[in-house]
């Protein structure tokens, strides 16, 4: 054996050779990558060196080891994704073809047939022992690089779990992948997602796709410079990676920087690289690009299998933060929507209002503020807060503002007005739980404060469902509570309300706010009153810079974990040369009188012009109170932003507009108090009603088809 080993120890090169062409025809994926197949090439080398100077030496078969280097190999493999079975095929055929050439040898240089069999059967037992050896020692050493490198690889995808998706912000979900990754296993990552998946629900577009750069890690000085900033969009190009990652949804590896614009960097300093697609529940939203320019490795099978798993946890994070983000977006706009984007034109206070939606994990609530004008220079000011958060909260939120809107249209009283509300979140209720496809429900309910103020009696009637009480800073700057009857939330039924009464002298300011406003993770109820309180004793330019007082004070820099409304109302009053008023006797001989009396009143405040309609609309409503109502009768006008005319008589009937037939003597009253006025209506008190009507400086025009009308 020592000489067969002598003799083929010049020709060792080609017996390397004659290993490596069988190596390459019969086990190619050894050859697939080129640093695989360096490594296979140093391998062969080494084991028939070995074998030839172990024979050569006379070495113990026992003691004939395989190269250290193995272990390493085996490790490799395993990082490259080849099977065992490839490793020990190699051994095989490697160990065929090196005892072909040992036993053709024997036959030069010996005769002896019994000497040819016993050392040809001494060859194949140190072959074999030799194979089996190394093939146990390779497949311990790939088992354990194989667990380690799946506990790794666990431990990652763990992490991935963990770091992935911990908020629902579409760019920050991007960039916890980019940076994952670039701590594990990249030294360059960037992400991409489709514009119209972020912007337009998944709307297909048209070749060249538009891609959006969200992420990108690291950004350090010595990497490559990237040639596409974050937000920036791009696009990409047919037959480029990422197109076909993005048609085709599988991923692919490349030795070298993609060509396409959407690589990573634009030098040659990256090696290799792996394009994910990012795909969530059958919609492909993007592509991540993971590279390598500081690791000399090229990526292997493993690492593509590795991106692909923390790819696909990324795309489902960023899939929810997409649907939750076009989800808030649209509950957010349908209760901005709901919300009055202006206040309306008033002369009772001053307003200044804002709204803020919840946080991300929250969403948008019902929260709801309004301002109503009311007949008499009244406005009525209201304050809500919808249970729950999304668009079934807005869109609840939107159906209450309506019903308050109406209800305050026929001028009912705090307490009453709650009573009606009251009623119609009960129906809601109903609606809800009896529609199957409803979600949450049953569970509607709210809690709202409706206040009316009279500038002309500088006064304030208040009541409230369930909500938090009013905060009043007086002229002198006390700042206290209002002490409010504790009426219950909305949707409980069967449990009265009650309304108070105040005063509010001119310049006095009203806050009128829901509990998001003085409720924090961060304090309780108590403390945020005393900040609400604290901030409204703080001097203002302006009610708008009240309100950001207010929200600086109360809120943190960040959105809060529940939505908030505010409303600040600082009153007026009108003055003694603003209103005129009569006491009229239940006689139709007085009707003459009030005209009169009107016409001085109308000229004394510069408005001739409306002196025939006003006379006109007045002489109607205090015929009527003469003749349908009962005393005391009263005249009362208002010149405000328009002329307000106002006749009380103590019957609580109201009167209803009719269409008179050609020959009826009456009837036709109302009529043509609707025609001349701008706006007409009936409020009732406690004990009578006041009809009155609303008249402009245009209200002449309403004449030229008054003929027509009767």
């Amino acid at each position: 054996m020592s000489r067969v080993a002598r003799e083929l120890a010049p020709r060792a090169d080609e017996l390397i050779a004659d290993v490596t062409r069988r190596l390459r025809s019969d086990v190619p994926e050894l050859w697939n990558a080129p640093d695989l197949a360096r490594m296979t090439s140093e391998r062969i080398v080494e084991h028939v060196a070995g074998v030839l100077a172990g024979l050569e030496l006379g070495v113990e078969p026992s003691e004939m080891d395989p190269p250290p280097a193995d272990a390493d190999r085996a490790r490799r493999l395993v990082r490259h994704g080849a099977p065992v079975t490839a490793m020990l095929r190699a051994q095989r055929l490697g160990e065929g073809v090196v005892l072909d050439r040992l036993l053709a040898e024997l036959p030069r240089l010996t005769t002896d047939p019994e000497m040819i069999s016993v050392t040809s059967r001494r060859l194949l037992a140190i072959a074999t022992g030799y194979v089996d050896r190394a093939a146990e020692q390779g497949v311990l050493d790939f088992q354990k690089e194989r667990d380690r490198r799946l506990q790794w690889r666990l431990s990652v995808v763990k992490e991935a779990g963990l770091r992935i998706g911990t908020t629902l912000d579409i760019s920050r979900t991007a960039q916890e992948l980019a940076d994952l990754a670039t701590d594990h296993f990249a030294d360059v990552v960037t992400v991409d997602l489709l514009d119209s998946v972020v912007h337009g629900h998944g709307t297909p577009e048209p070749a060249p796709l538009v891609l959006r750069r969200v992420a990108q890690a690291p950004v350090a000085e010595d990497g490559p410079e990237p040639t596409i900033q974050v937000q920036e969009l791009h696009t990409c190009p047919d037959e480029s990676p990422s197109a076909r990652a993005l048609a085709g949804g599988q991923p692919s590896r490349y030795t070298a920087a993609p060509t396409d614009a959407a690589g990573a960097a634009g030098t040659p300093r990256v090696h290799s690289t792996l394009v994910v697609p990012l795909s969530a529940r059958g919609t492909t939203l993007g592509v991540a690009h993971f590279s390598r320019y500081r690791n000399p490795d090229l990526f292997e099978d493993e690492d593509l299998l590795l991106a692909q798993e923390i790819a696909a946890r990324a795309a489902v994070a960023v899939d929810n933060a997409r649907r939750y983000t076009h989800a808030h977006a649209t509950a957010v706009t349908l209760q901005r929507s709901l919300l009055p984007r202006r206040t309306a034109e008033q002369s009772a206070v001053d307003v200044a209002c804002r709204y803020l939606p919840a946080g991300a994990q929250a969403g948008v609530g019902g929260d709801w503020y309004d301002v109503i004008p009311l007949s008499g220079a009244r406005v009525a000011l209201v304050v809500g807060d919808v249970v729950g958060h999304g668009i079934h909260a807005a869109a609840t939120m939107g159906r209450l503002r309506t019903a308050v809107r109406t209800l305050a249209d026929i001028d009912l009283p705090p307490d009453e007005l709650l009573t009606h509300l009251d009623d119609v979140v009960i129906r809601l209720a109903a609606e809800a739980s009896a529609d199957p496809d409803t979600e949450a429900a049953g569970d509607i309910g709210a809690t709202c404060l409706y206040a009316v103020y009279d500038p002309v009696a500088e006064h304030c009637s208040l009541a409230r469902a369930g909500h938090v009480l009013p905060v009043v800073v007086t002229r002198d700057g006390t700042v206290d509570l209002l002490d409010l009857p504790p009426g219950p939330p909305l949707g409980l039924g069967g449990l009265p309300f009650e309304a108070a009464e105040v005063d509010l002298p001119e310049g006095s300011l009203l806050a009128l706010y829901t509990d998001g406003l003085i409720e924090a993770r961060d304090h309780d109820a108590e403390t945020g009153l005393a900040l609400l309180r604290h901030a409204l004793n703080q001097p203002s330019a302006s009610l708008e810079t009240a309100c950001d007082t207010v929200l600086q004070a109360l809120l943190p820099a960040e959105r809060p974990h529940d939505d908030a409304a505010l409303l600040l109302a600082r009153t007026r009053s009108l003055g003694d040369d603003q209103i005129a008023a009569w006491d009229l006797d239940a006689d139709p001989a007085t009707v003459a009188g009030a005209r009169s009396s009107v016409a001085r009143q109308l000229t004394a405040w510069g408005l001739e012009d409306l002196g025939f309609t006003t006379e006109l609309v007045v002489s109607e409503l205090v015929t009527n109170a003469i003749r349908y109502g009962r005393p005391p009768i009263r005249l009362r006008l208002i010149h405000d932003r328009t002329l307000l005319c106002e006749v009380s008589d103590g019957a609580s009937t109201t009167p209803h507009l009719r269409r008179a037939r050609a020959f009826d003597e009456g009837g036709r009253g109302l009529l043509l108090v609707a025609q001349l006025a701008t706006h007409w209506g009936t409020r009732h008190a406690r004990h009578g009603k006041t009809v009155w009507a609303e008249l402009s400086e245009t209200g002449n025009a309403g004449l030229s088809g008054l003929a027509s009308a009767l």
